[in-house]
């Protein structure tokens, strides 16, 4: 009786444990859905701001250039960031 009573707790454990581990997965993917969601925003910014300073009629500054590239250094941040997530 004492070997079944080892077992049942044996399996009690690791189905706690397993359990734990379902809900930290699928919290780390809610968490990387946002930040790539927030990733979006910024790439639609970007691209935004890539067309017009590739369009010709119209004029960008040098500080409208800089904020862009700020722009495109925040994405890159955040992409490496999910990617780093994703790896675990």
């Amino acid at each position: 009786m004492a070997i079944q009573e080892e077992f049942e707790k044996l399996v009690d454990r690791l189905k706690t444990e397993r359990d734990e581990l379902k809900l930290k997965m699928h919290l780390a993917s809610m968490e990387v859905k946002e930040e790539f969601d927030e990733a979006e925003k910024k790439w639609d910014q970007l691209k935004n701001r890539a067309i017009d300073i590739a369009d010709g009629a119209v004029e960008t500054s040098d500080e409208y250039i800089d904020k862009a590239k700020i722009v495109g250094d925040e994405l890159k941040e955040a992409y490496n960031r999910i990617a780093s997530r994703l790896r675990k």
